[in-house]
């Protein structure tokens, strides 16, 4: 599978000093997010930060918000509900980020909720919603230049066994598929944690789902809090799964917030990921651990910290 490149992407100089929270907002508070700003270095590793993120730093304005993580070192976002926005809305997150030289990361596929309308059950009318989203997610994602849309199957169906639930899942990922393959865009699945009433739950499971699915539109999303609370043994699992994975989450465990805040090592997750040769988006799928401007100065203080692993 081929990975999307990170646009203008440099390394940190060996003798870089880390961020902290008392130099982050250093020159940048009322900044108006314009060419004048000198922007900070990438990151070794491609984040990609959501709405709300930074709104106390940048307002809640997403374009400003966008472009002030831009101004932090940050090259991608992601935006879960994006198919909510206006077209309009749509249209000008693309256009900042084409203008930036930014990538857009996932956005979730909707077909009404992430135990709604299973797939697991085979039923005709749960499947024409999801092709419909399907269908929809191909005119959102053109408008913000997107190639990645987050799909959850949808709750178990407790009446009919294990495999003729993952059967019907994958007959209706492949009627999917087929309209997305035109596009050039992948439906990245999902398995979560957030209830065992949910049929997606592991990431062997996803990754023999994707392998039945057989469609380059059809892959894995690791996402690295869920898969450490359903299954620990990061590292390896996402070894095994590599081959259909097409995009990672980051969300440290217990609670949910940034690296640094729990029991993962992302520094060595990082590095990992790094010499893998992995360039596409890390979705910032997860809360900050402290509120207002503080808070973001310490998120971006604990990437800069987990993200240098190269010294």
């Amino acid at each position: 599978m081929q990975r999307r490149r990170f646009l203008g992407q440099s390394i940190l100089t060996a003798g870089a000093s880390l961020f902290t929270a008392a130099n982050v907002f250093a020159g940048k508070e009322g900044s108006n997010f314009n060419s004048n700003t000198v922007a900070d270095k990438p990151f070794n590793l491609n984040y990609g930060f959501h709405d709300g993120m930074f709104k106390n730093a940048a307002g809640p304005d997403f374009i400003d918000q966008i472009k002030y993580g831009y101004d932090m070192g940050f090259r991608s976002i992601e935006d879960n509900g994006l198919p909510g926005r206006t077209p309009e809305m749509q249209k000008k997150i693309g256009d900042t980020l084409a203008k930036l030289g930014m990538q857009m990361g996932v956005f979730v596929l909707n077909k009404g909720g992430n135990g709604a309308n299973t797939l697991a059950a085979g039923k005709p009318e749960n499947v024409e919603i999801f092709l419909k989203g399907c269908r929809d997610a191909v005119e959102v994602a053109k408008r913000v230049n997107g190639k990645l849309t987050t799909v959850v199957p949808g709750d178990f169906e407790r009446n009919l066994t294990m495999g003729i639930q993952t059967g019907n899942v994958i007959e209706a990922l492949k009627r999917g598929a087929e309209i997305l393959e035109k596009e050039n865009i992948i439906m990245v699945l999902e398995p979560l944690s957030d209830t065992p009433n949910l049929f997606l739950r592991f990431s062997d499971q996803t990754y023999m789902i994707c392998k039945g699915v057989g469609s380059p539109s059809c892959k894995v999303l690791f996402d690295m809090y869920h898969m450490q609370k359903n299954e620990g043994n990061i590292i390896n699992n996402m070894d095994k799964a590599w081959s259909e994975i097409a995009y990672l989450q980051v969300g440290d465990n217990p609670g949910r917030k940034e690296p640094t805040t729990g029991e993962m090592n992302y520094k060595n997750i990082f590095k990992h990921i790094h010499a893998k040769g992995y360039r596409g988006v890390l979705g910032m799928e997860h809360g900050n651990s402290q509120p207002g401007k503080e808070g973001e100065a310490k998120l971006i203080a604990a990437y800069r910290e987990s993200d240098n692993f190269l010294s």
